[in-house]
């Protein structure tokens, strides 16, 4: 840990941190690390691809579908180098503006996922509860405003967190936790007053993760209750079927982070590569299980897939 005596509110310097005590064996310990985030963005821009040129597929869950593809290639390029870096070419050093620009595009990446799985539990008990207006609730224009908002919330939620780092003071090198930038490890950091800083980040998380995982929770509930009210057990059956992909999803993005919050505040320091896996991998699950569930449960996509290589192989032949 370096000291604060040698503040600076220049162009600070971080360190990337990789995993404590592997530091010989990054090689091979960031292997399986590469090919999660490569098999992500194959996977994922497969699934962007298909959704956006099958006609088919062009309905309020796949559009959905879509936006949630993209964010988690967002999420992909914005941690990805820094691993790359780190790992392979053993560059440690980030430059604060650097450092930032990653922190703004990690954070906003993610309140952009947490949004698309609120629109999609909406969309989902807007399928159950009334399937009869359905498509006149959830038109394409509805679909388009819904996205545009929570790209706008994305962003107003974390553009004022890189301005205001810019305000505090941090030593002239600095140690990060992960092998990325995130808002509270920089705030844990600074030298000077954070309290602003803290505060902005208390309430970015509850407008954003904490609203979204309660309004998902109730969209749920109401799913429920509807589902009950369904005489044949066959139709309730059928019913939460539907909603089996959604709710994979919303617990792979919403469990590794409960997991590592508790690591944090309970073993961090006895276990500290633990913690640095745990770390990495609440940002590259997501994004590497989100198509396979998808490619598992839906039967469109996995249609979609099949015709286009079989088209390739006529093509081909």
């Amino acid at each position: 840990m370096f000291s604060c005596n040698t503040s600076t509110s220049g162009c600070p310097t971080f360190l990337l941190t990789g995993f404590p005590g592997l530091e010989a064996f990054h090689h091979w310990v960031s292997i399986p690390i590469n090919l999660i985030c490569m098999v992500s963005l194959l996977g994922n821009g497969i699934i962007l691809f298909l959704i956006c040129t099958d006609p088919t597929l062009h309905e309020p869950m796949y559009i959905f579908l879509s936006m949630l593809a993209a964010s988690d290639l967002g999420l992909c390029a914005s941690t990805f180098p820094t691993m790359v870096w780190l790992f392979w070419l053993g560059t440690r050093e980030l430059p604060f503006d650097l450092c930032a620009a990653q922190m703004f595009f990690i954070h906003a990446f993610t309140y952009v996922e947490s949004g698309v799985l609120l629109a999609m539990a909406f969309d989902r008990f807007v399928a159950i509860r009334d399937p009869l207006h359905y498509a006149t609730i959830l038109t394409h224009s509805a679909t388009a405003k819904v996205g545009a908002a929570i790209m706008v919330r994305a962003v107003l939620l974390n553009l004022p967190g890189p301005l205001l780092l810019r305000r505090l003071l941090f030593p002239q090198v600095s140690v990060l936790s992960h092998c990325y930038c995130l808002h509270c490890d920089l705030v844990g950091l600074a030298c000077s007053d954070t309290q602003i800083n803290s505060l902005l980040g208390l309430v970015s998380i509850l407008l954003s993760l904490g609203l979204d995982s309660s309004l998902i929770l109730l969209s749920y509930a109401l799913i429920l209750w509807t589902v009950l009210s369904i005489a044949s057990p066959g139709e309730q059956l059928k019913a939460l079927n539907t909603c089996v992909s959604h709710l994979c999803i919303v617990l792979i993005f919403y469990l590794p982070k409960l997991g590592l919050s508790v690591l944090h505040r309970v073993e961090k320091h006895s276990y500290p590569a633990l913690a640095v896996l745990m770390a990495n991998l609440h940002f590259l699950v997501p994004p590497f299980m989100n198509p396979i569930v998808y490619c598992i449960k839906s039967k469109q996509i996995r249609q979609g897939i099949l015709k286009r290589f079989q088209q390739k192989r006529v093509d081909t032949s």
